[in-house]
């Protein structure tokens, strides 16, 4: 998808803490720390102001941008976000506890050999990954309910987080727009391993998200 929105807008991919191209540092993983991080990073950049995609984990982290750093945030989407616990089916939650490395998906792995500088740097990933769901704590709703800039809501109808969550936050969200789309976890964007034979790029949500992001603000 980063292709397509790059035609239209400027855009910046971030890997964060212990993730690709970016190293770790000694310390547990925090959506609250990654927003900082990014806070960081656009404040280097000289970048003012910017709109926002995070899809799943990064959703959170976005949701998080939004909270911390109001200032820095045109709009937001939100791709599969999750914000309670009870946002995901009670079988996940089992599922973190007991994940084991060997069951990370072959093509995240080779993903991630890719680029980054230390490949023993894998393992120490998905602990970190793994922890930080396992630990997971709702985000109240005072402050999902204070994010105030246009917010667009995507999942998937077969998606891990359920739709009620999405409805959910599209209810605490005042400005904001919930979308749901045929298809499982991150389908819509082609997330790497979702994508079958079948693939078109035209089934991805990047004129929506183009149309969301250009509409002018209403007064």
């Amino acid at each position: 998808m980063i292709p397509l929105l790059a035609k239209n807008r400027q855009v910046i991919a971030i890997e964060l803490q212990a993730h690709g191209r970016t190293n770790d540092r000694n310390a547990d993983l925090t959506f609250e720390q990654d927003a900082d991080d990014i806070a960081t990073l656009l404040k280097n950049l000289k970048i003012d102001k910017a709109d926002f995609f995070g899809f799943s984990n990064d959703g959170t982290t976005t949701l998080q941008i939004a909270i911390r750093h109001p200032e820095l945030v045109d709009k937001i989407i939100l791709g599969s976000a999750l914000a309670k616990r009870n946002g995901v089916p009670e079988w996940f939650w089992g599922f973190m506890e007991n994940a084991k490395f060997e069951n990370m998906p072959e093509l995240l792995k080779d993903g991630y050999k890719k680029v980054a500088a230390d490949t023993n740097g894998l393992q120490v990933m998905h602990d970190r990954d793994a922890k930080r769901m396992v630990n997971f704590k709702d985000i109240p709703d005072e402050q999902i309910k204070s994010i105030k800039a246009p917010t667009l809501i995507i999942i998937g109808d077969k998606d891990v987080i359920t739709p009620e969550h999405a409805i959910e936050l599209h209810r605490l969200i005042s400005n904001s727009e919930l979308a749901i789309i045929p298809g499982g976890h991150g389908q819509y964007i082609g997330e790497i391993t979702t994508i079958t034979p079948e693939f078109k790029e035209s089934d991805l949500v990047v004129p929506m998200i183009e149309k969301f992001l250009d509409k002018k603000p209403t007064k």
